[in-house]
């Protein structure tokens, strides 16, 4: 990859969600099953709209996949696309199960004798990684989260729970009981604390076919809580983003974390 290339990935990965043109989501087939053995599929893209394959395959590298009784799972099937990425599940046990993009990592730019370096790895490395002579060193952290959760059967909640690592939320309500006209409650959570007054968008599909956006757009409180009502039953995307000048490497300028989830409102 070269310097230009680099440079701008590391740029996009560390600017705000809300500023990006592009936006990152899975998109399960279904998300509410019933059987024994029943199989999804996933599809998972970065495009400018919301459920609509207008950009790029999101890169599966980092994927996660929790089964509930919390092993893990290995996709099926795997096929990239110029559009999309996607995956099949075959769902043996009964309960929910979690599909996610957990990615983390620290970027440097620095030179050595005039040259430009740069370096991306984790943060454990990166003092080895970066030679003692190095100047005009700049170093940021990124950390990202994307979501979405499938239950076969009765809704259960050990994959629900969160890790304590990064931007997360906890749900109040189950991702998987999720109703049209009914409010659900939410905290987000960085490292296990309240992320609060961060901005978390909702946005519902079908945007193609309407002429306004109408994402909805919540402030987290003191605690991080934060209350969604849904108009109306479809796929939706929820993103939240937040700087910190906490970070776990020395002279570091800050971190950016990012946490997306696609959920599914059904009808009353």
């Amino acid at each position: 990859m070269t310097l230009k290339k680099w440079t701008a990935l590391a740029l996009a990965l560390l600017i705000p969600t809300s500023a990006m043109a592009h936006r990152t989501w899975f998109l399960p087939s279904s998300t509410v099953l019933s059987g024994d053995d029943v199989w999804v599929t996933v599809d998972a893209a970065a495009a400018n709209e919301v459920f609509y394959f207008d950009h790029r395959p999101l890169r599966l590298e980092d994927l996660v996949i929790a089964a509930p009784d919390g092993s893990s799972v290995e996709p099926q099937n795997m096929a990239e696309g110029r559009l999309r990425n996607s995956f099949d599940l075959n769902l043996k046990q009964q309960g929910t199960y979690r599909v996610s993009l957990v990615s983390d990592g620290v970027f440097a730019f620095y030179k050595v004798n005039g040259e430009q370096k740069r370096w991306r790895g984790q943060a454990s490395e990166i003092e080895t990684a970066i030679p003692k002579d190095a100047e005009d060193v700049r170093i940021s952290e990124s950390a990202r989260r994307v979501d979405t959760f499938v239950t076969v059967g009765a809704p259960t909640d050990e994959t629900v729970k969160t890790s304590g690592k990064g931007l997360e939320i906890e749900y109040g309500v189950h991702p998987n009981d999720l109703f049209a006209g009914e409010t659900a409650s939410f905290r987000l959570l960085m490292n296990g604390k309240p992320a609060k007054g961060v901005v978390v968008s909702v946005i519902r599909d079908g945007i193609r076919y309407r002429n306004a956006l109408n994402e909805m757009k919540v402030t987290t409180g003191d605690d991080g809580s934060f209350d969604v009502t849904w108009p109306e039953a479809g796929m939706y995307w929820l993103n939240a983003t937040m700087e910190s000048k906490e970070t776990s490497v020395p002279r570091s300028s800050g971190s950016r974390a990012g946490y997306t989830a696609t959920l599914e409102v059904l009808p009353q």
